[in-house]
């Protein structure tokens, strides 16, 4: 197990459970907190292609998604501000650059592949 160490986690802390697989990257996270150490979340993301291991987790576009969601509706609220709605537009561009990722991989023919 290893903890991220990014931001500040005065309340919460991030676990990653595994070792990097294909490609290099994790797939299995906690979220944990409280003085108990509850778990208040465990990810898991899509464990290699989805052509090759059918659909077996989430991806980063799903947690994007919700945070965005999250903070829309603070800025529709009393909680609304500029850093808010700066957060929301680094967030919407995210999701445009791992968009187009993937319509690159489509019109490749290698989306859903281990392929570059």
């Amino acid at each position: 197990m290893r903890k991220i160490q990014l931001g500040e986690h005065r309340f919460t802390e991030v676990r990653v459970l595994d070792e990097p697989g294909t490609g290099g990257a994790n797939h299995l996270y906690n979220i944990c907190g409280g003085e108990d150490g509850s778990l208040f979340a465990h990810i898991e993301f899509q464990d290699g292609s989805i052509k090759e291991n059918e659909i077996n987790g989430c991806h980063q576009e799903d947690l994007l998604i919700v945070v965005l969601d999250r903070l829309q509706s603070f800025q529709r609220g009393e909680f609304g501000c500029r850093e808010n709605a700066l957060a929301i537009t680094k967030i919407e561009e995210a999701l445009h650059w791992l968009n187009h990722r993937t319509q690159d991989r489509q019109n490749r023919g290698v989306e859903g592949t281990s392929k570059q």
